[in-house]
């Protein structure tokens, strides 16, 4: 009963630099590349391994007032997402806003602190 950290989202003015910093940094490789500008880098063997990977997210206006510059995404492992989305709720998360359309195969929530973070849709391996 519990979800895994799949990701880490980092907010940035440059992900094509930090993807290359952070690709030596970690022996890291790009994943993915998405169309709004946003680079996945992770191991070798991707997405749903051992290590989470890092999404490098480009943000224009990064000040404390518009973004988050770091959250973390994680996935359930032994239940699908309406059954840990509620399980996460009676553990204290709430949902947040944060300028998502509704539309998103995720849900945003936040911890009892405030911190913001994702709940996402794919089942993994509790490894």
């Amino acid at each position: 009963m519990a979800s895994r950290i799949s990701e880490l989202v980092l907010a940035c003015r440059d992900p094509e630099l930090l993807a290359r910093f952070w690709c030596e940094v970690l022996d890291f490789v790009v994943l993915d590349r998405e169309d709004d500008g946003a680079i996945e880098i992770g191991p070798r063997e991707g997405f749903g391994g051992a290590q989470p990977t890092i999404i490098l997210s480009p943000q224009e206006d990064l000040s404390p007032a518009h973004t988050y510059r770091l959250h973390i995404d994680v996935n359930a492992t032994d239940r699908d997402q309406d059954a840990e989305l509620e399980r996460l709720l009676k553990l204290g998360a709430r949902r947040a806003d944060v300028g998502q359309s509704g539309e998103e195969p995720w849900h945003v929530l936040a911890d009892p602190e405030g911190n913001v973070f994702c709940l996402l849709r794919r089942r993994l391996d509790p490894l």
